[in-house]
């Protein structure tokens, strides 16, 4: 079974922290802050790889973090940068937000996509010193990388899809235009994943066909495989609606291309606007006085040409392969999918971070992630330090909503794992 949809949990690297060090060196003056920089955080990128036609590498594996940045050390060495994890997708990936189904990216129209960026690396101490604050004894910490969850999801490029139901001829078509080999049998199903093959039509110049399997009646609620393959002829720009002409298998082929296309606007109403041409195939076992009156009428309403195919022994074949190229070239091109998904504003401005007060008696506590990374920065020894967390909390609004809490004299205020007595 063709694996073309999964959800992955991706980490980028976190950034590494700068370093708090001073330089103690014998007949060096004015040693000073020398805390090098941390390393930043490896990205995830994903990257198209043109051999592949699914989703199996992620089959056994949903989670994937990229290298983390080192951290800074003295003497003003920077940390080493993580390195970036590369995932490889089959052309024509699409990836989603896993909690709104939004399209982040449509792999179709780039090579390579950076999902997730690694974070940042810390300054180290050398660079909070001033005229006024020579010993800096503090340091930044490494942003944390992006992390989200996706899904990779395959529709397929192709500009032409082969639909129909099972056992009609297909693959057999599809094996005689292409140098595709799809397994072919006299059974229902046969065609367990979509087969994929270039029609060339001479001159350098040709078509990306697919076979579509196991479309019935009830696909499109999950009936048969169709359901699992619908999404691989969203991208097509025409389809060969094939159908058995000769009612071999006992059905008519008016109640397939109706019940067919039925499926197809459940699915997808645009999907079902989508031209056709339909292929009568097995036209070699109609009686000579077959009466095809009703079928060329009803295809006429449908506004859809009719080709009559062997696909066995390529009658009508090479009529139906130069008629769909000169279809194709009043189409508009392949369907991209545009992004719709926008990222949230990652600012490192702490004005514009939200965070949470509640209480609980007398202790007051206040969560952030962005006041997290505030905590991993300040040296709570250091006089300097604890003022420029105060400056912040102040500048944040933090303070403010407190006292709108009802914070007095005396009570805890607890953030994280730092606590402290409110003093007005």
């Amino acid at each position: 079974m063709l694996f073309d949809n999964v959800k992955v949990y991706l980490k980028a690297g976190d950034g590494g922290n700068g370093a708090v060090s001073f330089r103690r060196e014998k007949y060096v003056s004015h040693g000073g802050p020398d805390g090098g920089d941390g390393g930043n955080g490896g990205n995830i990128i994903f990257t198209v790889d043109e051999g592949q036609n699914t989703l199996t590498y992620y089959k056994y594996k949903r989670k994937f973090k990229a290298e983390n940045g080192s951290n800074g050390t003295g003497s003003k060495y920077h940390g080493k940068r993580g390195e970036d994890l590369i995932l490889p997708v089959p052309p024509g990936t699409v990836i989603k937000d896993a909690a709104s189904g939004l399209v982040i990216k449509d792999m179709s129209e780039c090579d390579s996509y950076v999902i997730c960026k690694g974070g940042r690396g810390g300054w180290g101490n050398h660079h909070f010193a001033t005229p006024t604050r020579q010993i800096p004894r503090f340091a930044k910490p490494g942003l944390i990388g992006e992390e989200k969850e996706v899904i990779l999801e395959l529709k397929m490029i192709a500009d032409v899809g082969l639909i129909g139901f099972p056992n009609v001829g297909k693959s057999s078509i599809l094996s005689m235009i292409s140098s595709a080999r799809p397994k072919i049998a006299d059974y229902h199903f046969t065609t367990l994943a979509p087969n994929i093959g270039v029609v060339s039509v001479g001159d350098e110049r040709g078509f990306v066909a697919a076979d579509i399997p196991g479309l019935i009646e009830g696909a499109a609620d999950g009936i048969g495989l169709g359901h699992s393959f619908l999404r691989h002829v969203d991208r097509c720009r025409l389809l060969l609606h094939v159908v058995d002409i000769s009612g071999s298998e006992g059905r008519d082929p008016i109640d397939d291309i109706i019940a067919i296309n039925a499926e197809l606007e459940k699915y997808s109403p645009e999907l079902a606007k989508r031209p056709q041409i339909i292929v009568a195939n097995k036209c070699d076992l109609l009686p000579n006085d077959a009466d095809l009156s009703d079928f060329e009428e009803f295809a006429k309403v449908r506004g859809s040409e009719i080709i009559y195919v062997c696909a066995p022994i390529g009658e009508g074949i090479q009529d139906m392969v130069n008629k769909t190229f000169e279809a194709l070239q009043k189409l508009p091109p392949i369907k991209i999918y545009e992004a719709e998904y926008t990222e949230p504003d990652l600012s490192e401005d702490t004005t514009t971070h939200e965070f949470s007060i509640h209480r609980e008696d007398d202790l007051f506590i206040v969560e952030g992630e962005w006041l997290r990374h505030v905590m991993n920065s300040v040296n709570f020894s250091d006089r300097e330090s604890l003022m420029y967390f105060q400056r912040v909390l102040r500048n944040s609004g933090v303070i403010s909503a407190l006292e709108d809490a009802g914070v007095s004299d005396g009570d805890t205020v607890s953030i994280y794992d730092f606590e402290f007595d409110y003093v007005r």
